[in-house]
C-alpha cells in the first residue's frame, strides 16, 4: 500500500515527526518489555529531527547524519546563537546506532533515560521556537 508523501522541505512536517518520537519515547516507558535503548533511540530521533527543522526552516542543507552537534554546528556556522543547554544534546547521538544493537554499549539504565528525556524535551521546544520567529519574521 503506497504511502501519501510528506514534504521534507516543510519544518513542520520535521516538528511532527519529531514530536511523535518524542511522544513515543515517554508512552512507552511503562511497557515491560521495551528496552530503555529503544526508548532513548526515539529521544535521539526527536532531537535529531528538532535540529533538522530548524535547518530546513533556514534553507541550509545538511547531509544525512545522526550526529546531532555536526546539525548543531551547521546553525552555529549560519550565525544562529546554539544555547549550551541546546548543546548539551550531542550526548544523544550515541543512541542512534550504538545502543540499538546488543553487545555494542552498556545497558542504558532508567536515570539515563530521565537525562535523554529532558534533552530531547529541550531541543524540540528551542526549535519549535525557532520555526515560530522564523514564520513570524516572514509574514512580517
Amino acid at each position: 500500500m503506497p504511502l501519501n508523501k510528506r514534504p521534507g522541505d516543510d519544518p513542520k512536517e520535521w516538528l511532527r515527526r519529531s514530536r511523535s518520537n518524542l511522544a513515543r519515547a515517554k508512552a512507552d516507558r511503562k511497557l515491560p518489555e521495551v528496552l530503555y535503548e529503544d526508548l532513548c533511540f526515539d529521544a535521539q530521533q526527536a532531537a535529531e529531527k528538532a535540529v533538522k527543522a530548524v535547518l530546513v526552516s533556514r534553507k541550509i542543507s545538511f547531509p544525512k547524519t545522526h550526529a546531532i552537534m555536526d546539525l548543531l554546528s551547521l546553525l552555529h556556522q549560519a550565525g544562529l546563537i546554539v544555547p549550551e543547554d541546546v548543546r548539551q544534546a550531542a550526548l544523544l547521538t550515541g543512541y542512534a546506532v550504538q545502543a540499538r544493537y546488543p553487545g555494542i554499549s552498556e545497558d542504558v539504565t532508567e536515570d539515563d533515560y530521565v537525562v535523554a528525556i529532558e534533552l530531547a524535551d529541550r531541543v524540540v521546544r528551542w526549535a519549535e521556537s525557532q520555526i515560530a520567529s522564523s514564520s513570524a519574521e516572514e509574514d512580517s
